[in-house]
């Protein structure tokens, strides 16, 4: 089957691979423009761009894939369908009517949950147990077309955003490849609408999303340290008792071994140096301070002469 791939992100390489040795003929990749990136603002093409290329497929860089001349050369491709993965650009009417079989979505959650682009972040912060991948057709509201085919997993025990991506990654190349099977023979599948009722949504992250309140549940402040890692980082400001105020992020953490309501203040760290929470203490294993490298926590310790009655606040 001829298909257009329409997709930017790193979590788009692995089916675009697959795709490359499967039977099925990837007759044009569509992505974003390469841009500025890092602090030089050096121009890096997306990492779609680079795996296509290193196949040796045909690559468009569009900055607008609804755009006329865009369209004239979906057109000449002759495709059956469109694939659509991490792409980044909302894809118009004509568009979607443009190829025999339509559009169809890989997304990051287990659909009608977490619609929107941060379903893997979003998923730990709200401590599901599990999650997937979904392949649906596209339809104008976003991320509510009919699904083909889901796959899921568990969500691992102090998994991050970015390691829980990576797998996520390998497992929708199984979701794509049963979603394609349905058209095999010609075939055009409707999918199972979506139940619009159980939707949730996974918004866009920004900066301060990654701000930590320590005033909540150890389970809840772990899974937002493990949710909001690598972007944006789980943020904290520490506040030493000789009054430094330092921005830091806090890479892992784990419970403390040792139960008990705490008798601090959340956020204040007790004589272990645990960081006192609503319903216990939390022990930090590594930390970022602002501008500078991920170290372990003694080692942050020693060079701040860290102490108790120190404090981290959002």
């Amino acid at each position: 089957m001829r298909i257009i791939f329409m997709a930017s992100g790193a979590f788009a390489v692995p089916t675009l691979r697959w795709l490359n040795e499967s039977e099925h003929e990837v007759a044009l990749v569509v992505t974003q423009p390469a841009r500025g990136s890092g602090r030089g603002q050096k121009i890096t093409p997306t990492p779609v761009a680079e795996m296509a290329r290193e196949l040796a497929m045909q690559v468009v860089e569009a900055e607008n894939v609804n755009s006329p001349e865009v369209l004239e050369r979906l057109i000449a491709c002759d495709a059956r369908l469109g694939l659509v993965i991490a792409f980044g650009q909302k894809l118009g009417a004509e568009l979607l009517d443009l190829m025999p079989g339509g559009c169809i979505n890989l997304h990051a959650s287990l659909l009608p949950k977490y619609r929107g682009a941060a379903p893997i972040n979003w998923a730990i912060v709200e401590g599901e147990e599990k999650t997937g991948c979904t392949v649906f057709r596209i339809v104008e509201r976003m991320d509510a077309g009919p699904i083909l085919s889901s796959k899921w997993t568990y969500i691992k025990a102090e998994e991050t955003a970015g390691q829980l991506h990576d797998r996520l990654a390998g497992i929708g190349v199984d979701a794509v490849e049963t979603a394609l099977k349905l058209f095999d023979d010609g075939q055009n599948p409707e999918g199972t609408h979506q139940d619009n009722a159980l939707a949730s949504k996974a918004p866009k992250l920004k900066k301060d999303d990654g701000l930590i309140s320590f005033d909540r549940p150890i389970s809840v402040v772990l899974n937002h340290i493990c949710g909001m890692t690598p972007w944006p980082g789980a943020r904290a400001t520490f506040r030493g008792a000789a009054g430094q105020d330092e921005g830091v992020t806090i890479v892992s953490a784990r419970p403390s071994e040792l139960p008990g309501k705490p008798t601090d203040a959340p956020g204040t760290l007790d004589g272990r140096l645990y960081v006192a929470a609503a319903d216990g203490y939390i022990e930090i294993l590594e930390i970022k301070p602002a501008g500078s490298r991920t170290m372990k926590w003694p080692e942050f310790v020693n060079g701040r002469h860290v102490k108790a009655g120190d404090a981290l606040a959002p």
